[in-house]
């Protein structure tokens, strides 16, 4: 079994290493049109360029997976701030496609948890449909491929009412954006068994998150590890190995706190069910680290995991487990 890790956004060893520096309306909308226009651009011009670091970053640290942040555009979907953000950029959305292209990195997108399709209300539906194209978008004007992954989003009293308009919302996508749609489980609402259940009625790739089962695990204590395949095979149709999200809780579960928050760094006593579970498997998978240390812990768990007897490292990224 081939394991990749991949981390989220920020490249903490780099220095300035944040591709999401921000310009929120409020000071956007105090300044001149023209200068407001000209902080757009420079924000941009500067997340961009430190994506593009960050792609080297990967490339030398031979890290094959990456999620890009959703904030490198400010203001991109804003209905009193919207811009062309593509021709400003068109060589700098490129030479970051050539590099993914050039070294066959894996790069997604996870919009934030109000880009929801469970929504009764039409202005919440119309914000995710904008959302989602400005996250499409990205992919096009760096003319790569990339999953773009979401939650099934909230319950609003009734579960089984709130799926079926999930069902006939997600298809107000266009063909091609809904084709780059993966599915999540949820920490408080949607289980494994029901994200997978919805990604096999809509031939949606699901990500399986350890640490949201744990917290959310609805009847499937006992039975996640026999579901594993079937959430592996969601990803048959699409040329993509499957992806899983791994992170450790910042408190026990038995202990005072929100067991739902990220801690720095994955603890590898945590992370053994499903190790342990994915080997028995035996499917070669990638997954995302989502650490609050980013890239550091990914470099720490590298560290560990080489440790365990048998295991090879590949390259810095990339492990292989008897």
């Amino acid at each position: 079994m081939i394991i990749r890790l991949g981390f989220v956004s920020h490249a903490l060893s780099l220095y300035e290493g944040t591709p999401a520096k921000a310009l929120t309306f409020a000071n956007y909308s105090k300044k001149p049109l023209t200068e407001a226009k000209e902080k757009l651009v420079e924000v941009t011009r500067k997340n961009l360029d430190t994506t593009k670091r960050i792609i080297h970053y990967c490339i030398a640290q031979q890290i094959s997976v990456y999620r890009m942040s959703s904030s490198i555009v400010p203001l991109a979907t804003h209905p009193e701030a919207k811009w062309d953000y593509v021709t400003p950029f068109k060589k700098e959305w490129q030479e970051i496609g050539q590099l993914v292209r050039d070294h066959s990195l894996r790069v997604s997108f996870h919009p934030n948890q109000f880009t929801l399709f469970t929504s009764p209300e039409e202005h919440v539906t119309q914000n995710a449909l904008a959302d989602f194209d400005y996250h499409s978008t990205m992919l096009d004007a760096m003319g790569v491929e990339g999953v773009i992954n979401i939650h099934i989003g909230g319950t609003y009293g009734d579960k089984q009412a709130t799926l079926k308009r999930f069902y006939q919302q997600v298809t107000l996508l266009p063909s091609k954006q809904y084709k780059r749609m993966t599915l999540e489980n949820d920490d408080k609402t949607y289980t494994m068994k029901e994200t997978l259940e919805t990604c096999q009625k809509l031939k949606i790739p699901m990500v399986f998150d350890y640490h949201h089962h744990v917290c959310n695990p609805g009847d499937e204590v006992d039975k996640w590890q026999s579901l594993l395949p079937q959430v592996f095979e969601t990803w048959n149709h699409t040329n993509l190995r499957p992806k899983i999200h791994l992170s450790s809780p910042q408190f026990a579960l038995n202990e005072k706190g929100n067991s739902r928050k990220h801690a720095d760094h994955v603890d590898p006593a945590f992370a053994t069910p499903i190790l342990s579970a994915l080997r028995e498997v035996g499917q070669d998978i990638d997954i995302m680290l989502e650490s609050k240390k980013k890239d550091l812990s990914l470099l720490i768990l590298m560290e560990e995991w080489s440790k365990i007897r048998g295991v090879k490292r590949i390259d810095g990224g990339t492990l292989f487990f008897p």
